[in-house]
């Protein structure tokens, strides 16, 4: 993950320029669990046991990564995917100095990602990166979109194509982020049980002291 959150810095530097034509994209396979669909001229690189895969949109330069996760054990519960995920994000945002928006939960297939935009001003402009992050226990992939803020509304289409072409084999399932779905008792329940048994007990106080007062 380390190597992950140091690699996504130099993708900045390859961003240098984007075409005007409208360019196609094409379903690309990046493994036999997930497919994305990139323009035809698309490169890819096998590095630090990483494959990574990119390529010049009409207005953003799109981004695919896929990581093996270097610590396998098995997550247990969602908070535990929610953890891995807000320590993904803020280690996104410790690189790059900029500020995360629009961070949400999101679903694709059967499993649980998080989306958000990073913004980065350095002087020059606002840069903008959308990430979609998706964690199974074996392999985290990270699905990015980088584009100028002046092309923000020409960039919007061309991203939404690309993110809705993001599909995920049936295989997987949700336990293949965490083992237990059972999510404990909720704030409003607790709050239920410990408030009735204190009225309860304070009724039962009540009802001793009356009942002393009338035997005295």
């Amino acid at each position: 993950m380390k190597k992950l959150i140091a690699f996504l810095g130099l993708v900045l530097m390859a961003a240098t320029s984007f075409g005007q034509a409208q360019v196609p994209l094409k379903p690309v396979k990046i493994d036999s669990l997930i497919t994305i669909s990139l323009p035809a001229k698309y490169t890819k690189k096998d590095t630090l046991g990483q494959s990574i895969y990119n390529a010049n949109g009409a207005y953003g330069y799109m981004t695919v990564i896929r990581a093996p996760n270097q610590d396998k054990k098995p997550l247990q519960k969602e908070k535990d995917l929610n953890k891995v995920l807000k320590d993904y994000v803020a280690g996104i945002k410790g690189q790059s100095n900029g500020d995360v928006m629009n961070l949400r939960d999101t679903t694709v297939g059967h499993l649980k990602a998080k989306t958000f935009t990073l913004e980065v001003d350095e002087g020059a402009g606002v840069k903008s990166r959308n990430f979609i992050v998706l964690y199974t226990q074996d392999v985290t992939y990270t699905i990015e979109y980088y584009y100028e803020a002046l092309s923000k509304d020409l960039a919007k289409n061309e991203y939404k194509e690309y993110s809705a072409s993001l599909k995920v084999s049936p295989e997987l399932q949700r336990t293949d982020q965490y083992l237990s779905n059972a999510k404990g008792m909720s704030t409003i329940a607790k709050v239920g049980i410990f408030g009735g048994a204190a009225l309860i007990l304070i009724i039962a106080t009540i009802l001793v002291i009356r009942r002393k007062k009338a035997v005295a």
